[in-house]
C-alpha cells in the first residue's frame, strides 16, 4: 500500500484516536479507586525507572524482546521465521511475509506483560498463586514501565520499521494499539469495569467527535 494512502488513512484515524484517549480517561477514572491493584503497579513501575535512569540499560533483553514479537505477529499472520539476529546495538529477524501489523508490533505490543500474565495465569490455575497477588501486579507495572521507556528511547533514532511505514501511520497505529493494551488490560486486572463497558466508551467517545467535527465543518 503507497505511503499515501496510509497517510490518508492516518488522518481519518485521528478521531478514533480522540476517543480511545477519552475512553482510556474513563476507564483510569472508574479503576481508581482499585488500590490494591495500582499501588503495586505503581511501584514496580518505579522500580523499573529507578533502573532505567541510574543502571546501563538492559538493550539485548529489549532487543530480544523486538524481534521475538515480529515472530510472534508474523507466526500469527500465517508466515515463517527464516532466521533472527539479536545484538545490544540492534537485531533483525528475515521472516515470509510481513505487514503494517508486523512491522509495528514490537511498539505497541508488550511481550514481557504477556509473558508475565501467561506465567501468572498458569501459575495460578496449578498452584493456586492468588497470595502472590501483589508481585504480580509489581512485576506488571515494572514490565509495562520497561516497555514504554525503551520504546520511547530506541524511537528517538530513525528505525526502518517507522519509515517504511511513514511517520503519522505509524504513530496512529502505535497510539491505538498502546491505547488498547490498556483499555482492555486495566479491567481485566482491576475487575473494576467489564470490557464492553470500555469498548462502548470508545465507540461513544469516538462519535462524539464525528459529531462535532460535522457540526464544525457543516
Amino acid at each position: 500500500m503507497p505511503k499515501w494512502i496510509k497517510f490518508i488513512i492516518a488522518i481519518l484515524l485521528l478521531p478514533v484516536c480522540g476517543g480511545a484517549a477519552r475512553a482510556l480517561w474513563l476507564v483510569l477514572h472508574a479503576c481508581g479507586s482499585a488500590d490494591t491493584t495500582w499501588i503495586p503497579i505503581l511501584a514496580g513501575a518505579a522500580c523499573w525507572l529507578v533502573i532505567f535512569y541510574l543502571l546501563p540499560k538492559p538493550m539485548w533483553i529489549y532487543v530480544l524482546g523486538h524481534e521475538l514479537t515480529h515472530a510472534l505477529w508474523t507466526w500469527l499472520f500465517g508466515g515463517q521465521v527464516k532466521k533472527m539476529k539479536v545484538t545490544g546495538k540492534g537485531g533483525h529477524v528475515i521472516i515470509s511475509k510481513t505487514n503494517f501489523i508486523i512491522a509495528l508490533a514490537p511498539y505497541f505490543f508488550p511481550l514481557y506483560v504477556v509473558l508475565v500474565v501467561g506465567v501468572f495465569a498458569l501459575g495460578n490455575l496449578i498452584w493456586n498463586w492468588h497470595g502472590f497477588l501483589v508481585w504480580f501486579h509489581l512485576l506488571v507495572g515494572a514490565a509495562y514501565a520497561f516497555h514504554l521507556t525503551l520504546t520511547v528511547y530506541v524511537l528517538r533514532t530513525q528505525q526502518s520499521d517507522i519509515t517504511g511505514q511513514g511517520y503519522l501511520f505509524s504513530a496512529v497505529v502505535i497510539f491505538l494499539g498502546n491505547v488498547c493494551t490498556l483499555l482492555f488490560g486495566i479491567p481485566l486486572l482491576t475487575a473494576k469495569v467489564g470490557l464492553l463497558n470500555s469498548l462502548g466508551w470508545w465507540l461513544e467517545s469516538t462519535g462524539l467527535i464525528f459529531h462535532w467535527l460535522q457540526r464544525v465543518i457543516g
